[in-house]
């Protein structure tokens, strides 16, 4: 890539995500939407205008056009799932590095032509789990590394709303990706693992909707290290949104909506109980470009926090949940 302080950044889909990264980008120093690309001109021209900067953003009808663009450093793949396989291997193929928003894929076989490509090429790519990166979660790790609660032993976690739209939507949408487990449950199975390590194995169940997919599931993890976690998601309730790590001398509670909280509490087995208020950058999407920003900087291909080998393997977790399950998306069915 051009080695500028200013990483200039396009963005793949015009989305409600997309909305949200292009926000967060006016927040993040030394970065700029540089172009947008939808699938018709209109679109991103809209998108750049409402978003971007008149002088510097610029728009493109077709998704192509925004991989060949000379002046784009890295792309920000904001489409459904099932549009990322396609969406990651054409950038990597035009020399982009990518941020790839979670699910990284919809199954394991894709994530790994991606990742292949990408050490091929000598390619930065990064799975967009923006919670990796959040302040809060980064102090709960350092209390944990602290030894205040001691050895962590069990974790629970949910991610559940109630999703009040129709069977095309891409909720429930299996063209889409559709599902609780693939837009929700990889939140609970993300943060579990980052703090309790690999997953052994894994027992789901999960209820199917009219349209196929899973529109609630839970999970229990076994982690390698012995570790035990409780999972869920739904699109069928609201659940608190909290996540639980629990240690020998107590446990630190992430408060609703875990995945972008600013607040945490920690509670010890004496009884003493503090909270802890961790302030965000803007929306919190922020904390993640600026990773990818540093990683481009310093010439990495992968994030240290967000490695690719992670990547992979938490998409076979959710194979083997859906498997369990019975969700199969078309991609299943090929190769």
């Amino acid at each position: 890539m051009t080695q500028t302080k200013t990483i200039r950044w396009g963005i793949l889909g015009t989305g409600k995500i997309a909305k949200a990264f292009a926000t967060a980008l006016k927040d993040t120093p030394d970065a700029v939407l540089a172009a947008v690309a939808s699938r018709s001109v209109d679109s991103a021209t809209a998108f750049a205008t409402a978003y971007g900067s008149h002088e510097l953003t610029k728009s493109h009808g077709s998704y192509q056009a925004l991989a060949d663009d000379p002046d784009v450093d890295a792309i920000y793949i904001a489409t459904p799932h099932p549009m990322h396989h396609e969406n990651a291997l054409m950038c990597l193929n035009a020399g982009k590095a990518i941020l790839v928003e979670k699910a990284f894929t919809v199954n394991r076989r894709e994530a790994e032509e991606i990742v292949a490509l990408a050490r091929a090429r000598k390619l930065f790519v990064m799975e967009a789990m923006w919670t990796r990166f959040h302040p809060s979660l980064l102090e709960a790790k350092r209390i944990v590394a602290s030894g205040e609660i001691g050895t962590v032993a069990t974790i629970q976690a949910d991610l559940g709303f109630y999703a009040d739209v129709g069977p095309e939507h891409r909720l429930f949408n299996p063209a889409l990706g559709g599902g609780s487990l693939l837009d929700l449950g990889i939140y609970p199975l993300s943060i579990a693992t980052y703090f309790l390590g690999p997953v052994q194995s894994v027992k789901a169940s999960g209820q199917l909707g009219p349209t196929g997919v899973d529109v609630q599931a839970v999970f229990a993890l076994t982690h390698e290290n012995g570790g035990l976690s409780a999972c869920g998601s739904s699109l069928l309730a609201r659940t608190p949104v909290e996540c639980t790590i629990c240690g020998s001398k107590g446990f630190i509670r992430l408060h609703s909506r875990f995945h972008n909280t600013e607040d945490l509490t920690v509670e010890l087995n004496d009884g003493s109980r503090r909270a802890v208020h961790v302030p965000r950058i803007g929306n919190g999407y922020a904390h993640e470009i600026i990773e990818v920003n540093r990683c481009l900087r310093e010439g990495l291909l992968e994030s240290p926090v967000m490695p690719l080998d992670e990547t992979l393997a938490l998409m076979g977790v959710l194979d083997e949940m859906r498997r369990q399950i019975g969700v199969t998306y078309e991609a299943d069915r090929v190769g």
